[in-house]
């Protein structure tokens, strides 16, 4: 599918269900220091305010990303094509594209960039559903549902490869050296959190390098590149590797906690699904941290036995204590990081953008600290 115009873009993007408020009114909103709250009704439209800088080149980057299926044999073009038209938001080519408008232009290779961090984003996404055996993703079949998991197995490798493929393209061999390191720290990550289920050792530290792994690093490396790609200095390309680290752990906590808090309507699974599945996430660690020896005993017993009833008194439990409060605040303490590692930037639309991304995940984790 190809969009028209950036509106029909945006339509697809935020649902069609946003109307764009003026630049002043919001970003003052959205960039509040230190607490960064945004009002209920702002979310969405601070989110999307957020990339108004990179609009027409996010229309751009999309119909890239899906034409990527064509350079795929006709046996497998529409595997891929299904694969890569429905993975959200696409946030991680826009923060690779905002880091390039903050320092100096956004370029041909940002798109191209863009495009690579998407499609490496994507094979994660066919692999993770196959390790949790997964049949629904935003409401739609995955692919090891609609085809089983070994076609599966083989449409994540082809998306990896493709990827990497295209980031050999670049003149500087860093940026392909830095995706592919990339790249391979995403799949240890998740090779980790698999070892780990059920493993009630699990310590919080351990929990965190998880995160950097599987989800910080592709954030990591699209900011820092971004940066790259305009010969930034090193202060710069830490600064921003630094963000997109912060940025993607604190996401990856948002998620954690929505399992145990959220609706699940919204949530778009039974709440305590990661618990079933044996991931341990920081609410459920800090539970077990804060518990008595005996009462300790008692919980582990319920996460390894994984009973419907005790699963969903676990849930509440969580909830009672305060353990998913403790996260929502670790969480939101992350991305206060993530703005400060942006005082490296001259200040700019595009800094703003990025700071604007913190308010809006601070203003959906914020609410699940009943």
């Amino acid at each position: 599918m190809a969009y028209r115009n950036r509106t029909e873009y945006w339509m697809y993007a935020t649902g069609g269900f946003i109307d764009l408020p003026a630049h002043a009114s919001i970003f003052l909103a959205v960039n509040s220091r230190p607490e960064l709250e945004t009002p209920p009704d702002q979310k969405t439209s601070a989110l999307k305010l957020a990339l108004e800088p990179i609009q027409d080149a996010l229309v751009s980057v999309e119909t890239r990303i899906r034409a990527q299926a064509r350079a795929f044999d006709p046996g497998v073009e529409s595997y891929v094509a299904y694969a890569i038209e429905s993975n959200g938001k696409r946030l991680r080519p826009a923060l690779a594209l905002l880091a390039g408008g903050a320092t100096g232009h956004t370029l041909p290779d940002h798109e191209n960039l863009a495009v690579i961090v998407e499609l490496i984003h994507a094979a994660t996404l066919v692999h993770d559903d196959i390790l949790d055996e997964a049949d629904q993703r935003r409401a739609q079949p995955t692919a090891n549902a609609r085809w089983g998991n070994s076609l599966a197995v083989l449409l994540g490798d082809c998306l990896f490869a493709h990827s990497l493929r295209l980031a050999a393209t670049f003149d500087d061999n860093r940026m392909c050296r830095r995706i592919a390191e990339a790249a391979s720290e995403v799949c240890s990550g998740e090779i980790v959190q698999t070892q780990r289920r059920f493993d009630l050792k699990l310590s919080v530290p351990d929990y965190y390098k998880i995160l950097e792994m599987k989800t910080g690093a592709l954030f990591a490396v699209a900011t820092e590149l971004g940066a790259l790609l305009n010969g930034a200095s090193m202060e710069v390309m830490d600064g921003l590797r630094t963000f997109g680290l912060r940025l993607g752990t604190a996401y990856q906590i948002y998620d954690d906690c929505l399992d145990l808090a959220g609706d699940e309507a919204h949530a778009g699974k039974t709440l305590g699904t990661d618990l079933r599945r044996g991931k341990l996430t920081l609410p459920v660690l800090h539970l077990l941290q804060i518990s008595s020896p005996e009462e300790r005993e008692r919980l582990s017993q319920m996460i390894l036995e994984g009973r419907e009833d005790e699963i969903r008194a676990l849930v509440q439990h969580a909830l009672d204590t305060g353990a998913v409060r403790f996260a929502v605040n670790a969480g939101r303490r992350m991305l206060r990081e993530a703005q400060d590692a942006l005082e490296v930037l001259h200040h700019s639309v595009y800094r703003d953008s990025l700071a604007a991304l913190c308010s809006s995940l601070d203003a959906m984790i914020a609410p699940l600290a009943r």
